[in-house]
This record gives structure tokens, C-alpha cells and sequence, in this order.
């Protein structure tokens, strides 16, 4: 029988101790933010699930969910509010409410929030190979350099991606992230 993992009270949220199961509602939940970056719930707390990443990320209209990139395994999304812009393989896809999107291992996406209210967007990534060296790149793309969500120069450097934006802290929920 598998046992519940513990939920720890920190000044940050509830964090999953143990590797059990848990129920945790989004809103009590660790956050990370930065001034300018998307609100990303930390469901994982400070271990990363082994098999599968998930997250809920709150993007103002016009800012880029990451840097452009591929992955070395699948990833899947679904817009549970709001409007965005899909950059599929240089590619550009209104996104809206419910809409789910599938990358396969390997293909460019990114995601930026559009329209005139925050976009809200459930994030699941498979995790056999993109943890490590191998995970994937950053590369480059004119459609999402016009979105601010691209590199210049392709890296597999998560730092040289990322250089320009303020690293995201852990944080409380804070009201009005989610609808």
C-alpha cells in the first residue's frame, strides 16, 4: 500500500515531503515568480516528480511561457483560461480556452500569452529523457524572436537562454493568479 506523502507549511506554501500521494489545491501550493516572468505553481515542491512534470503557469498577454525550444520528450498543454499564441515549428496558433496542444519528442514550440486578461495554462512534460545533458535546445526562430520568446543564438544553456529575464523565487499564491 502506497502511503501519503506529508504536506509541509512553509512561508512559500504546502510542499509535498515523501514519496507519496497527496492532494493539493493550486491556490495553498508553492509559486515561484519575478517581476515581468509568468506566476509557475510548483506543485513538485523541491523534488522533481521522477516520471512526470506538471505546473500551472499564469502568463500576462504578451509574455513568453519559456524561450523556444524542443525537448527531448513529449510535452502537452491546455489553455484552462484566457488567450495565447502557440509558436509551433515557426508556425503561429491562436490558442483559446480548452484547446490542448501535444509536442512530440523534438518539436520547437513556445507559448505567449495574448488577448487582454491573463492566460492560464496546465503544463505536463514526460521526464525518461530530458533531465540531464540530452534534454533538448534552445534554437532559433524568427516568429518567436518577434514575440520576445526566442534566442539568438542556439544553446542548450538554460542560463545563456534566460540571461535578459529575472530569475523566478518561491513565493505564496498570490489572489488574482488564478481565475
Amino acid at each position: 500500500m502506497v502511503s501519503a506523502a506529508r504536506l509541509e507549511s512553509t512561508e512559500r506554501g504546502l510542499i509535498p515531503s515523501g514519496e507519496g500521494w497527496f492532494v493539493l489545491n493550486a491556490r495553498d501550493a508553492s509559486w515561484r515568480h519575478a517581476d515581468g516572468r509568468p506566476a509557475v505553481c510548483d506543485f513538485e515542491g523541491d523534488s522533481d516528480f521522477s516520471q512526470v512534470g506538471i505546473n500551472i503557469t499564469v502568463l500576462a498577454p504578451g509574455q513568453p511561457m519559456a524561450m523556444y525550444h524542443w525537448e527531448a520528450d513529449q510535452e502537452d498543454f491546455l489553455v484552462l483560461a484566457g488567450e495565447a499564441l502557440l509558436i509551433v515549428e515557426g508556425d503561429e496558433r491562436p490558442l483559446r480556452r480548452w484547446d490542448f496542444v501535444h509536442c512530440p519528442p523534438g518539436a520547437n514550440h513556445v507559448i505567449v500569452g495574448s488577448g487582454d486578461a491573463p492566460c492560464v495554462v496546465l503544463a505536463v512534460g514526460a521526464r525518461d529523457r530530458s533531465m540531464g545533458t540530452d534534454w533538448g535546445a534552445y534554437t532559433v526562430d524568427e516568429a518567436a524572436l518577434r514575440h520576445g520568446a526566442g534566442v539568438e543564438e542556439e544553446t542548450t544553456d538554460e542560463k545563456h537562454a534566460y540571461a535578459r529575464f529575472t530569475w523566478r523565487t518561491p513565493t505564496r499564491y498570490r489572489d488574482g493568479w488564478l481565475p
